[in-house]
């Protein structure tokens, strides 16, 4: 069983804009924060927080309509807002309507006056020009905390280097009015993460029994073979990517590296017994499913005994998610959509405990502020 180590209560306070499926909110609650409100517009992420954490008081509203029913003795507002506009991902279009909701994150800030603000993006707010100022969104969003008194520090991360078994990349503000703060750090880099802790046993025993996780072999796919061929039963299923087929990167992972960043998306899964990948030139003129008919990239297949996509709880893993942790969806996509737009829930607490380590040195509960690697967050238990 996958576990994240709960911190005793710093009785410090967080209130969360933005909170999805609660990536972010997990991870400052281990960390010890106590929870005031969250909210999200979606419905599927709002009824998850709902069903993980009943005491919890969510709202299903749009950010631009919400006020928080909270005073204005917030230690730490949380606000992951939208990616998309930005995200190499997406459309990069800098008059996105969504690429502006910050600013709300900005209004409830001046409402509420949190002692820090913590907000959680993707990197390219460090390039992508604001279109009202030429500025780059990084340095306009700081602006603009600046003119409510907030000063503001950022940093870019590799999570693979924070506990997490991804190279996923991610961009935190730390915003805060006091002058004490200053001494602010951040959790400092370690080495990356490999994956075998977190999904080697899943992809080996099909009879575990966690939350969203119902594995079956078989993928109907028009790109991959599952051939059924015998295959020795000392070999071991490997995980590989089925989608996004003419990507460079070898579609066969390894458990000694981190994986690639999950997102909404890219569909990984199993391949056991006599695994087979290779390149080909796609038939452009006369095969199924041609979208770019120019196109003279090669295309990955993948042929094994047996193949199968990732489960929820696989996908989970790999964002840090404990196993308890209960997605909430009608479908697959909505639950994917969770998982993957999610902050990892170990990064998010190493983030949460830097917050609190500098809260504790301001209000004198600490001495000094760490300059050393922080421990391990998490834990796994034996299923036999």
């Amino acid at each position: 069983m996958f576990t994240i180590k709960s911190e005793e209560s710093s009785q410090y306070t967080f209130l969360s804009l933005f909170s999805g499926a609660g990536g972010l909110d997990l991870g400052f609650e281990k960390a010890g924060f106590l929870h005031t409100e969250s909210s999200d517009i979606l419905e599927v992420a709002v009824n998850t927080l709902k069903q993980n954490r009943p005491n919890w008081t969510v709202f299903q509203q749009d950010v631009r309509e919400y006020t928080p029913n909270v005073g204005n003795d917030i230690d730490v507002l949380l606000a992951g807002f939208p990616c998309q506009g930005f995200s190499l991902g997406g459309k990069r279009e800098a008059n996105d309507i969504r690429n502006y909701l910050y600013r709300h994150v900005i209004r409830i800030a001046n409402k509420v006056n949190p002692r820090i603000i913590v907000m959680e993006n993707v990197l390219n707010l460090r390039t992508m020009k604001h279109p009202e100022t030429g500025k780059p969104f990084a340095d306009q969003i700081s602006s603009e905390l600046a003119n409510i008194g907030y000063t503001t520090v950022y940093k870019s991360f590799r999570v693979s280097e924070y506990g997490v078994p991804q190279t996923r990349r991610r961009f935190i503000f730390i915003a805060y009015r006091d002058p004490k703060i200053s001494f602010f750090t951040f959790p400092k880099p370690a080495k990356e993460t490999p994956i075998r802790d977190f999904i080697y046993d899943l992809g080996q025993d099909l009879t575990i029994s966690l939350p969203n996780h119902n594995p079956v072999w078989g993928f109907k796919s028009y790109a991959h073979t599952e051939t059924n061929a015998p295959f020795d039963e000392n070999e071991i299923a490997i995980p590989v990517r089925f989608s996004r087929t003419a990507s460079e990167g070898n579609p066969v992972r390894d458990f000694n590296s981190p994986f690639p960043a999950i997102d909404t998306a890219t569909v990984w899964g199993w391949a056991l017994g006599n695994v087979i990948a290779t390149r080909i030139q796609k038939d452009r003129n006369d095969a199924l499913y041609v979208r770019n008919p120019k196109s003279q990239a090669k295309l990955w297949r993948i042929s094994a005994s047996k193949l199968r996509p990732f489960t929820a709880r696989e996908y989970a893993r790999l964002q840090t998610f404990p196993d308890d942790w209960i997605f909430n969806g009608e479908n697959k996509r909505d639950i994917q959509l969770q998982i993957g737009n999610a902050v990892p829930v170990i990064f998010a607490k190493k983030i949460a405990l830097s917050v609190r380590e500098i809260l504790e040195f301001v209000d004198g509960k600490r001495n000094n502020i760490s300059k050393v690697e922080q421990p391990s967050l998490f834990d796994f238990t034996d299923f036999s």
